[in-house]
């Protein structure tokens, strides 16, 4: 009977008059609309019962059924983003043009890597800079808050928008560890290699103990499979309680300092004023300053202030860099300008902060629009109110209003009082652009890994950490070249203990509810306890090995830290395609 009951409801779903006046004559006593409620509580009580079918499974399909199979199963649903991946590889490109759908996902998993690093690096670290000097935070505070926000805000974003979703969970987990073990070993390792250095004792064990407490939390909730509000506001309370410890063990040092009268030379280069605040250690990144220092030093009109705010490229610098950072620049160029458009950037080491009468002004009507635009990939935004008037129409005509009282009430030779506000406006809307960047870097290793048939804990632990990861090492081994390695060393441990504690707590609070108040996990069995019994491993090594040789770095154990990481890594892609596996006999 069921199958007669199955096959009534295909005919009809297809609109076959004459299968449906069967199906009725067969079952008289029930009406139309009956058999249709019964149909529908059965379709939720087969999702429900969790007979999905795995959506890496479209690779078995038939080539003519991937596209409905994708379209139909729950598990392929892409719930944020404002690109369906998986349905432009399967639906819009044909069959045999596939490879070239997967080439141009992956060119543009790169540009959004690069995103992700302009906009942290030029306008996110920026305003954080800004916020810290004008609460007047202590440096080791700032270090510990703003400045590992600022160089982990990529690994955070993601790691939120993974938690969002128990099926992307695991690029979450394979990320901050993927992350955490490549830092620990390749670029820790690289560091050594470029400048055997001594480590300061006390503040690598310090860091050392609280990773390893952090990453046994997650062992137990990837044991549990599942986060509960608890241990979700644990990993927040184990970071206060870090940087608490930092705040306090730096102030102890320095009374015992001032009390012994130990003016002891430093084995480093102190940083300049202009070097923390510019180019090395800063929130500001690289070549923020020059890039923004005005061209003409006479007085310029509005247009021309206007006009020279907007392009983020010195001719003079092009001139005399090499022919790769130029192809580098130019790939930048859009975004930048983009971001030059949207997030207004607060620079308090510059005598105007960086104000941009014309800009500022024009930034009161873009940075709203992108917030709206951006949540929930403009759901907020696009809603009308009364079906009527849109909502991003409403900010757009208030941001107007307010863009016209602050240019009638400003000077451009003048920084106003309130110019600290549009630090915190540029802090939100760089937020926002991380977000909505970190969001479409998951959506695609997620489709590459239905495509290849790959689990989201190796692509986490692999593209996702390597390309969060990837500025953190440049500007690590360029601090260690010239001469502090020390310092580069240090913020190894420092920035994963944030993005572990933060990115997994905070992940999960931002997925509970009033009626939800546990985060499901679901870890891809053996790789996942790999994963994390290589970064546990590692971390005892480390912390063993390193007193053992009274705090010193050499290169060797440089080298054999980069081999543990390729060793570990060779394992994880083995483990991946079950040349490695647990046995299943009795």
């Amino acid at each position: 009977m069921w199958i007669i009951w199955v096959s009534g409801v295909v005919w009809m779903l297809v609109g076959e008059v004459s299968a449906v006046a069967t199906f009725i004559k067969t079952w008289e006593a029930t009406s139309l609309a009956d058999l249709r409620l019964e149909i529908r509580e059965l379709l939720n009580r087969t999702q429900d019962s969790g007979l999905n079918v795995d959506c890496r499974e479209v690779r078995e399909q038939n080539v003519s059924s991937r596209c409905s199979f994708i379209q139909s199963n729950p598990d392929c649903r892409m719930d944020g983003g404002f690109l369906n991946y998986l349905n432009g590889v399967f639906c819009v490109f044909p069959a045999n043009l596939q490879p070239l759908a997967v080439t141009l996902y992956v060119l543009w998993l790169f540009y959004l890597f690069l995103i992700l690093g302009v906009t942290a690096e030029k306008f996110f670290c920026p305003n954080l800079s800004a916020i810290s000097t004008k609460l007047k935070l202590a440096h080791n505070v700032a270090g510990v808050t703003f400045l590992a926000f600022g160089n982990g805000a990529p690994d955070v974003f993601s790691a939120v928008v993974a938690f969002s979703d128990p099926r992307t969970a695991g690029l979450a987990i394979g990320a901050l560890f993927g992350a955490g073990i490549f830092v620990t070993t390749i670029v820790a390792g690289g560091i050594a290699i470029v400048r055997p250095f001594t480590t300061a004792s006390r503040p690598f064990l310090r860091d050392a103990i609280f990773y390893m407490v952090a990453v046994f939390l997650t062992f137990v909730a990837l044991y549990f499979e599942k986060v509960t509000l608890a241990e979700a506001l644990s990993y927040i309370g184990l970071y206060i309680f870090y940087v608490l410890t930092v705040v306090i063990s730096t102030w102890l040092h320095k009374r015992q300092r001032r009390e012994n009268l130990a003016s002891s030379a430093p084995t480093e280069p102190e940083l300049s004023r202009d070097s923390e605040d510019g180019e090395s250690s800063s929130f500001s990144g690289v070549d923020y300053r020059e890039e923004y220092q005005p061209l003409l030093p006479s007085e310029e009109s509005t247009l021309q202030i206007l006009t020279h705010s907007m392009n983020p490229l010195d001719y003079r610098k092009w001139r005399r860099k090499p022919c790769y950072w130029r192809v580098l620049k130019a790939f930048k160029l859009p975004v930048e300008v983009l971001l030059l458009l949207t997030v207004p950037v607060v620079d308090p080491d510059r005598e105007d902060q960086n104000w941009k009468r014309p800009l500022n002004c024009f930034h009161l009507v873009t940075a709203p629009l992108v917030c709206v635009l951006t949540l929930k990939s403009g759901e907020y935004g696009l809603y009308k109110i009364q079906a009527v008037f849109p909502v991003w129409g409403v900010v757009f005509l208030t941001g107007a209003l307010l863009a016209v009282i602050v240019f009638c009430t400003t000077k451009n030779e003048e920084t106003p009082r309130y110019h600290i506000i549009f630090a915190f406006l540029g802090f939100l809307v760089s937020a926002m652009w991380i977000n909505a960047a970190a969001t479409e870097v998951v959506n695609i290793l997620r489709t590459l890994g239905v495509i290849f048939r790959l689990s989201n804990t190796v692509l986490g632990l692999t593209l996702l950490a390597w390309g969060n990861s990837i500025g953190d090492t440049f500007s690590d081994l360029t601090m260690a070249r010239q001469g502090y390695p020390r310092m580069a060393f240090s913020a190894c441990f420092g920035g994963i203990i944030f993005n572990m504690l933060v990115g997994v707590g905070l992940g999960c609070l931002l997925q509970m509810t009033n009626t939800k108040l546990v985060v499901k996990l679901e870890p891809d069995d053996l790789l996942v306890w790999i994963l994390a019994g290589a970064l546990g491993l590692s971390l005892v090594i480390s912390f063993l090995a390193v007193p053992a040789q009274c705090f010193h770095l050499s290169r060797g154990y440089g080298l054999c830290l980069i081999v543990y990481y390729l060793a570990f890594l060779t394992v994880a892609l083995l483990t991946e395609f079950q040349v490695i596996r647990l046995s299943t006999s009795p």
